[in-house]
């Protein structure tokens, strides 16, 4: 399960596929949505971040383990249109293995250009994506002990 609405591992999904594609949707995405990549929470997760609101549209939900100053595993979870789900799978790939400071930096730009761009209807699913990054990352500092002062 990816966490609700539709999914790869739902019965909407021959519905939702349709309309993915039906929205002149890429390959890439398509293949996102109905194999995602990276699904679930990452146990004992360093860093935990969710935004979004499923009354008004989707959520997602980004967990992170960092070893080191890199970040080791990345899973989600999305409730939200099948390119909500495509977008947050893709995202996964672009920041696993990346720094703490590379992944501070990540933008959802970067998801537009590794599908080559979406409708202008569907450019809020890579800004979720980006925001819950930025959030999973907070609570991963927001849990750590400052540093010690001489």
């Amino acid at each position: 399960m990816v966490f609700g609405g539709y999914s790869a591992q739902t019965d909407g999904r021959s519905t939702e596929a349709a309309s993915v594609s039906a929205d002149n949707t890429n390959q890439t995405v398509l293949d996102h949505f109905l194999n995602p990549r990276n699904v679930g929470d990452v146990k004992d997760a360093d860093g935990v971040g969710e935004v979004g609101a499923a009354a008004f549209g989707d959520v997602v939900r980004i967990s992170l383990r960092v070893r080191g100053d890199r970040i080791e595993d990345v899973r989600f979870k999305t409730y939200g249109c099948g390119t909500a789900i495509a977008t947050s799978s893709m995202t996964t790939e672009l920041i696993k293995g990346r720094t703490l400071e590379q992944a501070l930096t990540f933008s959802g730009k970067e998801v537009l250009d590794a599908f080559g761009g979406l409708p202008p209807e569907k450019i809020h699913c890579p800004v979720l994506a980006e925001e819950a990054v930025k959030a999973a990352l907070k609570n991963y500092f927001e849990k750590r002990p400052a540093p010690a002062t001489s």
